[in-house]
């Protein structure tokens, strides 16, 4: 068993890699901006691993250099998860951008000069399948996101394409032997451990809590967290992931599909769920007053899959279903108080 360096340990996915790592017997050290949080999140874990006497903390922001090397020192393996995911579109695009860039290239330094064997870092297929034709509506670790297309980009697309290209490129300039893996998730839902979920779950809360009249032709391929995080397991130690991306989705669903989803699997708990759709020309001109809207305007409409066949084959990567990503996810924010039912 290694020692394993995870950043960003109190988001979503990390915190379920942890979980994970600690399982099978690795040391870790979790990294986090506030070395306060380290109690909190020592609670939350304790409930699906008995190894915490495995796990330490160290203090690193995305935005300086103080503290890295003492948090790499010794780690046989990193998976650099943290990056930022905004929950509203922020004024400013480098606000999201430039942490992700920084974060990404501070992470391959650090790496590099502690003599790591492996970084799994994770990327997006927000890396992947946005600045490309209409009329493509398949894609594959071959492709990538063109951020130089304004009418089909975000704050965080760009940022996850700018990030992982930032890493890609180090790593070819790199002498030192530091390999790279990077993992593309989808939509990532799945059960959230604490009150404070994040941005991923935002989707199913605001169904749940009937925010939306109808359902807005928007969707996404989708991906558990708890396979999301297996995936990281399995490309650090998998010999033949080396310099390899791979896409950790289970398909594409609408919003509405997911609605459905909730109304079928539980239907006392999803009465205010909407299920009517909403006309994709009303949407549009909607975007014309309301920012929020108008940020998520370039999806409308817009079917994008990205099959993870490649992780099938190369890791044997075996998701679960969509549906239990999502009722897992609900069950969760439940279970947590984030919506009440």
């Amino acid at each position: 068993m290694g020692k394993v360096v995870v950043t960003g340990a109190t988001g979503f996915i990390g915190s379920h890699i942890i979980i994970q790592l600690l399982n099978q017997g690795h040391e870790v050290v979790g990294t986090i901006r506030n070395l306060e949080r380290g109690d909190a999140l020592r609670s939350i874990l304790s409930e699906y691993t008995n190894h915490l006497d495995k796990l330490s903390f160290a203090r690193i922001d995305l935005m300086s250099d103080e503290g890295w090397d003492e948090a790499f020192t010794g780690a046989d393996y990193v998976m650099h998860v943290a990056s930022p995911v905004p929950v509203e579109t922020p004024k400013d695009e480098n606000d999201i951008i430039e942490p992700a860039r920084q974060g990404a290239l501070r992470a391959m330094k650090a790496a590099a000069r502690a003599g790591v064997k492996r970084v799994v870092l994770t990327s997006s297929v927000a890396a992947i399948m946005y600045g490309h034709a209409q009329e493509k509506v398949i894609f594959t670790e071959n492709d990538w996101t063109n951020p130089a297309d304004k009418k089909d980009n975000s704050a965080y697309t760009k940022s996850k394409t700018l990030a992982e290209r930032a890493a890609w490129d180090f790593v070819k300039q790199d002498q030192t032997g530091l390999e790279l893996v990077t993992i593309n998730p989808g939509m990532v839902l799945g059960p959230v451990l604490e009150s404070d979920y994040g941005a991923s779950a935002t989707v199913v809360k605001k169904l749940f809590e009937g925010a939306f009249p109808g359902t807005p032709k928007i969707g996404w391929p989708i991906t558990d967290v708890r396979d999301v995080a297996e995936m990281h397991v399995l490309a650090m130690t998998t010999p033949a992931a080396a310099g390899e991306r791979f896409i950790a989705a289970n398909g594409f669903l609408w919003m509405n599909d997911i609605a459905h989803v909730l109304k079928k699997e539980m239907p006392e708990k999803s009465k205010k769920v909407p299920t009517k759709n909403l006309p994709t020309w009303l949407m549009r001109i909607l975007a014309n007053f309301d920012k929020e809207v108008k940020s998520v305007a370039f999806e409308l409409a817009r079917y994008r899959d990205t099959p993870s066949d490649k992780a099938q084959k190369i890791l044997g990567w075996k998701p679960r279903s969509n549906e239990e990503a999502i009722v897992s996810c609900a069950q969760s924010l439940i279970r947590h108080g984030v919506v009440s039912p």
